[in-house]
């Protein structure tokens, strides 16, 4: 008999470019051995769904009949009652391309399954049964239930052979390397689960319809233990458990539904209110982890089959969001624990290259500027580390051109407030020495005007460190490196280079860390005004004393340059896709124009200032992003860069 629901027309939505795809885990209320009842609410939830974009839904473990039905799963009556909802529930998806995981008690050959139904369009594509089934504590499926058999074979279903086993994946066409396994409660809880065997045969993402009992503290166990699969079979993985309708006899159920993706959690519900979840994860990025890690092995499809689904490919508002700073911790007491690890790791790089080098010195040139800032600051906790006196970091202000009184104040205090040793070494007149040498004309304000300060400036840090045995320590950060924005043999060079992992969004946050924690009002006041001093080499005179050239007028918001690096290098994104997300996350703070200026800007300079990385001066890698020659980024330094800005001309 007809439920009165109509059958959902196909949308025109859901499918989403650069590699998305919506998926949503779904807890209807449903009423025990009610499979009637059950398949409505089930229809209901999936026409909701289909609406919101969702095209991977997933549904309770057992929900048509319920999970709880305890000895009337051996009974004829529900195990048809059952298989009769089942057909309404496909009818019910014919005219959309979603892909639905339901479960159900399933008869084959005499055995009883505890099965999922993968329904699409109007059909029942296959057929995975549960394979680790509990029998302890609260549970004894296998009074019940029959384990998955280990080889695929076929069910006869309403006429048609309709594959059967634990090894079938689903392999869809709107998202490439989109390929979906299937994994029932228990199962994620195996020694040997499924989801692994799933994903070295190509899975990408899992899908598990559970039904787990609440109990004290288990929620948290759970939530780690789909985010800890997630990132360790790299992949997306969408957890459905069942809730509110089920039997309480004995036990309580919460519909915890979560979805996970390669290690981080993108949506969970509110316990115990069959709340559905929703989120978008992204194919393109897992597949570009996996291609990076050559420990994750090439696909081993030995005994699996592949089933095709063929869904609509089109673009669709993101559910998710992007970090605008995607280097810098959440606020609160996780970025305080994670500042606190990173200047950790700076300071111990530098310690042990003072103790190999047997160096008691360190030379600074110190410009009142952030870079600098934190260099001083991590050699100053190195020092402490080794016991050294921190009169032995010999500080190097070296006033010329572009000076301005702000930021040499604040260079003096710093050194003096921290206890380093300040030496003064005004470069104006050996500067205007070499240009007499060079034949340049000191009023034209050109790059050699502007390099000759710094590679100067860099000359008299190394001839001091030769002078007392010391070592240059380099305070150039990861984003100048990215953009080149850096003086060849200048300031580009140094005996170890503490910054060179730390992007400059986030050298700001360390040095505000440390102006909060350092307990010394003095200390915390000078590192706050170079805080709110701008961004700038100073390599050119100053209007009415205060700084004429900004970086970030040259080259573009670091908060965007930072942006676009996170997402190429450790997402491995295009620039297509980077102009995305990015008028998503920036909407309202730079316009579509702005941002396509500065990716393209940030394209061009990215390849054409290889270079000058390749051969960096060696420094602590820090997060999962390194310009390094000798690490991260293997890169010739005449690569092309024509493919990724003609995507970024097109924008």
């Amino acid at each position: 008999m007809s439920l009165g629901i109509r059958p959902v027309a196909l949308r025109k939505r859901g499918i989403m470019k650069d590699g998305f795809i919506r998926v949503t885990a779904l807890t209807p209320k449903i009423r025990v051995a009610d499979p009637e009842y059950n398949a409505e609410q089930i229809m209901k939830e999936m026409d909701a769904a289909v609406k919101k974009g969702a095209r991977i839904l997933v549904f309770p473990e057992l929900c048509i009949t319920g999970y709880t039905c305890q000895d009337l799963f051996l009974q004829e009556t529900l195990l048809e009652g059952a298989k009769e909802a089942l057909r309404r529930i496909a009818a019910h998806t014919a005219g959309t391309d979603a892909l639905m995981f339901v479960g159900l008690p399933l008869e084959k050959e005499g055995k009883l399954y505890n099965a999922a139904a993968v329904l699409q369009d109007g059909r029942v594509c296959a057929f995975v049964p549960k394979t680790a089934l509990p029998s302890y504590a609260e549970f004894y499926e296998t009074r019940h239930f029959t384990p998955a058999p280990e080889s695929v074979s076929f069910l006869s279903f309403d006429g048609k052979e309709v594959p059967f086993g634990q090894k079938i994946l689903f392999a869809c066409d709107c998202v490439e390397g989109l390929t979906v396994g299937c994994e029932i409660c228990e199962d994620l809880w195996a020694a040997q689960t499924p989801s692994t065997s799933h994903c070295l045969a190509g899975a990408t993402v899992i899908v598990n319809l559970s039904a787990s009992n609440e109990t004290v503290g288990k929620d948290s166990y759970r939530r780690q233990l789909v985010t800890a699969t997630s990132a360790r079979l790299v992949t997306g993985y969408v957890y459905a458990s069942a809730g509110d309708g089920e039997s309480t006899q004995d036990l309580v159920f919460g519909a915890h539904n979560l979805i996970a993706e390669n290690g981080v959690l993108l949506a969970e519900a509110k316990r115990f209110e069959n709340q559905g979840v929703y989120g978008d994860l992204d194919i393109h990025r897992l597949r570009h982890e996996r291609r990076r890690m050559n420990t994750f092995p090439a696909p081993e499809e030995a005994g699996y089959l592949t089933v095709p689904i063929h869904m609509k490919k089109e673009e669709l508002s993101l559910l998710r969001s992007f970090p605008r700073q995607p280097f810098v911790p959440a606020a609160g007491g996780e970025r305080a624990r994670r500042c606190e690890e990173i200047l950790a790791i700076q300071a111990h790089g530098l310690k042990k290259r003072l103790e190999h080098t047997k160096s008691g010195c360190a030379v600074i040139g110190i410009s009142g500027g952030l870079d600098s800032t934190l260099a001083l600051l991590v050699t100053v906790r190195a020092f402490d580390l080794l016991g050294l006196p921190r009169g032995d970091i010999r500080c190097v202000t070296m006033p010329c051109f572009g000076t301005t009184d702000r930021t040499y104040e604040n260079a003096c205090r710093l050194t003096r407030t921290l206890g380093a040793s300040l030496t003064e070494v005004n470069i104006q007149e050996a500067v205007r020495l070499h240009f007499r040498d060079i034949g340049h004309d000191e009023a034209v304000h050109d790059v050699t005007y502007e390099n000759s300060q710094a590679r100067e400036r860099t000359q008299v840090l190394m001839d001091i460190a030769n002078a007392h045995g010391g070592l240059v320590i380099g305070t150039g950060d990861m984003s100048e490196l990215a953009l080149g924005w850096a003086t060849y043999n200048g300031d580009h060079m140094s005996m170890y280079g503490v910054n060179a992992g730390v992007p400059k969004t986030l050298v700001r946050h360390l040095v505000r860390y440390y102006a909060d924690t350092c307990g010394n009002e003095e200390l915390s006041a000078v590192l706050s005004d170079v805080l709110d001093t701008p961004v700038s080499p100073e390599l050119l005179p100053p209007v009415d004393g205060k700084i004429s050239q900004k970086t970030e007028d040259l080259v573009g918001p670091y908060e965007l340059h930072d942006f676009f690096l996170y997402y190429m290098l450790r997402c491995g994104f295009s620039p297509a896709k980077i102009y995305r997300i990015a008028k998503e996350t920036f909407a309202g703070e730079y316009g579509e124009e702005e941002i396509r200026k500065w990716l393209k800007n940030f394209c061009r300079r990215f390849f054409s200032q290889q270079f000058k990385r390749s051969c960096l001066p060696d420094g602590p890698k820090v997060g999962s992003v390194a310009v390094s020659p000798r690490g991260d980024l293997r890169m010739p330094s005449d690569a092309c860069s024509a493919l990724w800005l003609s995507q970024a001309e097109a924008l």
